[in-house]
């Protein structure tokens, strides 16, 4: 609606991965050549953890692109699946002939030999698992196990595991704690800073065809960085409607006030200091007590709590 407006020939902020507008700043770049690095070693589980809308799927994405040719790539984006249905899944990936009634001794048996003739044929298969803090532990215990398949030197299959925080509580569980050793590499995706986001909108603008001078200023990037706790996904929301707002009102200059109402509209509040808040609670709470816990009235009755509400 406003491409023309702003001379774009694609949106800039778009919600699905747009590989071509990949980010390279903060610990996007290095994150991804970290997981090349991975990959091309040729062992291990390698995981990849991040809050939601870090960009995950964006550096899931990449990879492909990034990496050699000589890849076989298997994505799991729904891995809630059972054990046998995991196996399943990833041998219809790889093109095996399966059946219905296949069970699960006759899927590993097909999955080991297909895995068998693509390394003679020197290809490498990995498994690419998004939202695996999903996936039951049956399963990913089940995918450790498919990990243990091997030549005398090389391991037939690699798993990179991308997953919220959440992934980590699982993986802690000691019934598959088999499964917390064998990852070798461990990555964590941060929320970008101020200085991140505003390079960020910029670059996403320039990449989408604009240019004119930068729209976003970094007085724009910090109220955008208040109000997305520098979760991309939302800086791509509220980056969005800010041009459809400026859009609407005719004007090629954003400003303070349309950022908050795009802000506002996605639900996204300024995140709030907690800890201040329950410092100063706990101040308010000290100072009742210093000041009447002496007094005939506290000699018969004590102060009720006070609750979260009461002291905000």
């Amino acid at each position: 609606m406003y491409l023309e407006h702003f001379g774009l020939h694609k949106p800039p902020f778009r919600i699905t991965p747009d590989t071509q507008a990949f980010y390279e700043g903060s610990d996007r770049g290095p994150s991804l050549v970290a997981l090349s690095y991975a990959i091309s070693q040729g062992e291990g589980i390698t995981k990849v953890v991040g809050e939601v809308g870090t960009g995950k799927t964006m550096l899931c994405r990449m990879l492909p692109i990034h990496l050699n040719e000589n890849i076989d790539w298997v994505y799991l984006a729904h891995p809630n699946l059972s054990p046998e249905h995991t196996l399943y899944n990833i041998g219809l990936e790889l093109g095996l002939p399966l059946k219905p009634n296949d069970d699960k001794l006759a899927v590993m048996r097909k999955l080991h030999n297909i895995l068998v003739e693509r390394h003679r044929q020197g290809r490498q298969v990995v498994v690419l698992v998004e939202e695996a803090q999903n996936m039951p532990l049956d399963s990913l215990e089940e995918i450790r196990l498919l990990s243990n398949l091997e030549t005398t030197s090389h391991k037939l299959l690699q798993i990179v595991l991308f997953g919220q925080p959440e992934l980590d509580e699982k993986l802690a569980d000691t019934r598959i704690r088999q499964m917390r050793e064998r990852i070798t590499y461990s990555l964590y995706l941060k929320p970008l800073g101020l200085d991140d986001i505003h390079s960020y909108l910029n670059f996403r603008m320039h990449a989408a065809g604009y240019r004119g001078p930068s729209l976003f200023t970094r007085s724009h990037a910090k109220t955008i960085a208040k109000h997305s706790c520098g979760l991309i996904r939302r800086v791509n929301i509220i980056g969005d409607k800010t041009l459809l707002l400026a859009y609407a009102d005719n004007r090629y200059e954003l400003t303070i006030n349309y950022i908050r109402r795009a802000a506002e509209d996605s639900q996204y509040c300024d995140k709030k200091n907690w800890w201040q808040i329950w410092v100063t609670a706990c101040l308010i709470y000290c100072f009742v007590n210093l000041n009447f816990t002496d007094t005939p009235i506290a000699a018969h009755s004590k102060l009720a709590p006070l609750t979260m509400s009461e002291m905000l």
